[in-house]
């Protein structure tokens, strides 16, 4: 309509100003470079009539587009983006409220409003003829929704969907953007909760191994002193009673060290640090009362210390929790290399649990944060009746694929 129009104008100009100059080839050149230098600022009149005729007082899906990316062009805060999101796509089509709803791990929240105060449009499928909800997809996976109420005595037209529709077909990368963003929040909000169990638990082993120390392996220690001490007193005076002492003396001293080594077993294992995860895991389902099979490959190699003791105790953990609890009979362990991980599974054929009613207790979250602190990962599968696994998976380096000593 607009071209028509300034092609009529073109062809009266140039009628009129050929009759006037005479010379047809001077007329034409000077009439075409005069309709060129107006020819611009009359489309851009005509075509913002043509705009308030089609849309009205609302914005063009051009302008909203516009905007938009004006709004969101530089670089800011994830909250922040949003509500300038909704604020382009509510001001664009002269809404009486706009919503961002951001997919996230247990479904759709609203995440920006605006204006502040009104009620959120329905995020289902809108409240009636008013309103209308747009997704929001990236690369063929939806992250969100945009959602739209006009004014009473207004309605959703067809140059609003059309302009919010093509908002929300742009508005996919920031969202992917934002929805990274919370997902690293509460990652780093999971770590920060994980780091505090680990410094707990940490300073409760401490001082667990304190008290062993002092009512134990000391106390123990200290005995033989003064047994020592009585012993060389008497060794002249009653050489006879002093050979039962030395006797009871060489038993304590048995006794002592027993105790230090089961310390120490359970700081670090002496057969875990010379021989391995294989070796050491055998050594610990002998001395079980349970009937535990082990199924390793014998060319499993050795990993870093840090990755050798999470498996080990997080497998101990798993076994001690079957002996507590499970009522098994027979247990499964088993430890792998596979694709760049560490592997291994602890499965008992007990009575199981539902895991939906049951929350993790302090041993099992210990083995959570132990794994995650090495970029791995813990699953725990049970039925009620069915047994019990315990699974996890610990990414290898290249050095951690290597032999260790």
């Amino acid at each position: 309509m607009v071209v028509l129009i300034l092609m009529g104008v073109f062809f009266a100009v140039s009628r009129a100003g050929s009759a006037a100059l005479g010379d047809a080839g001077i007329a034409d050149t000077a009439i075409a470079a005069a309709v060129g230098l107006a020819v611009w600022p009359a489309f851009r009149v005509a075509r913002r009539l043509a705009d308030r005729i089609v849309y009205g007082r609302r914005a063009t899906p051009y302008d909203v587009l516009a905007g938009f990316s004006d709004r969101v062009g530089a670089t800011y805060a994830g909250e922040d983006v949003l509500i300038r999101m909704a604020t382009a796509v509510g001001e664009g089509v002269l809404a009486e409220r706009s919503d961002v709803w951001l997919d996230l791990e247990g479904g759709s929240r609203l995440s920006a409003s605006w204006p502040d105060g009104a009620d959120p449009v329905d995020a289902v499928q809108g409240d009636d003829d008013r309103s209308a909800v747009f997704p929001v997809e990236f690369r063929g996976q939806r992250l969100g929704m945009l959602g739209v109420r006009k004014p009473v005595g207004d309605r959703m037209g067809g140059a609003d969907h059309k302009s919010v529709a093509q908002l929300a077909s742009q508005a996919g990368p920031v969202l992917h953007n934002v929805a990274l963003t919370e997902e690293l929040k509460a990652r780093l909000v999971d770590l920060h909760a994980a780091q505090r169990r680990l410094v707990t638990a940490q300073d409760g082993e401490r001082r667990r191994l304190e008290r062993n120390i002092h009512d134990g392996a000391q106390q123990q220690l200290v005995a033989l002193a003064i047994k020592l001490k009585l012993a060389e007193a008497l060794v002249e005076r009653d050489p006879e009673r002093t050979r039962g002492m030395l006797a009871d003396l060489q038993n304590d001293a048995h006794g002592a060290l027993e105790d230090l080594r089961d310390l120490a077993r359970g700081i670090y294992p002496p057969l875990l640090a010379d021989q391995g995860l294989v070796a050491a895991l055998g050594a610990q389902a002998r001395r079980s009362p349970l009937t535990i099979a082990i199924d390793a490959p014998e060319d499993l190699g050795r990993f870093p210390p840090e990755v050798e003791a999470a498996v080990y105790f997080s497998c101990l953990e798993g076994l001690q929790n079957v002996a507590k609890y499970a009522e098994a009979t027979n247990v499964h362990v088993s430890v792998a290399r596979a694709n760049g991980h560490l592997t291994f599974s602890v499965s008992d054929d007990g009575r199981g649990f539902d895991r939906s009613a049951t929350s993790a207790g302090t041993g099992l979250q210990g083995m959570t944060d132990r794994i995650a602190a090495l970029a791995g990962a813990l699953e725990i599968s049970s039925t009620v009746g069915g047994g019990t696994t315990v699974a996890g998976t610990i990414p290898l380096t290249q050095e951690a694929e290597g032999e260790h000593p």
